[in-house]
């Protein structure tokens, strides 16, 4: 198996159901867009990623199951994400709203609220979010290839 130490980690929520399902999503191909807070890049002290970049998405065990390359990147506010983007994350939700409240769930956890360091924190329709779009191009959990 190659090697893909040096590709940074596609870690999808937190480790966990939540993780499971969006790892599986990924890679059944239902997942191809994800949703981050840019906060959570500032809190990070990370760049945002560029378009082309590979990543390898990481399970709940720590395994590496995929290589996805990003295909755009689109940094925008939270009460201007689209349609075909919150479908496109592969959660099954068939509207904005219903993929919003979902992603509010999770962006006012308490686990995110400590990630961030800020245990007040809330979205609103001007919170900035980063809106990334990828593709599988390699499979690494045996299944084949892509």
């Amino acid at each position: 198996m190659p090697e893909h130490s040096s590709l940074p980690p596609c870690l999808l929520a937190f480790p966990g159901p939540l993780r499971d399902r969006l790892v599986a999503a990924v890679l059944s191909g239902e997942k191809v867009s994800t949703t981050g807070l840019l906060a959570e890049y500032e809190a990070e002290k990370e760049e945002l990623p560029p378009v082309g970049e590979q990543s390898v998405v990481i399970d709940s065990d720590g395994r590496e199951v995929a290589v996805i390359e990003l295909t755009e990147v689109r940094v925008l506010a939270l009460g201007d994400v689209d349609l075909q983007h919150a479908l496109d994350e592969g959660e099954g939700h068939t509207s904005v709203a219903d993929w919003r409240a979902g992603h509010e769930r999770f962006w006012h956890s308490e686990e995110m609220r400590e990630a961030l360091g800020d245990p007040e924190f809330t979205v609103d329709d001007t919170t900035v979010v980063v809106a990334e779009r990828f593709r599988v191009v390699e499979r690494l959990d045996g299944a084949g290839p892509v």
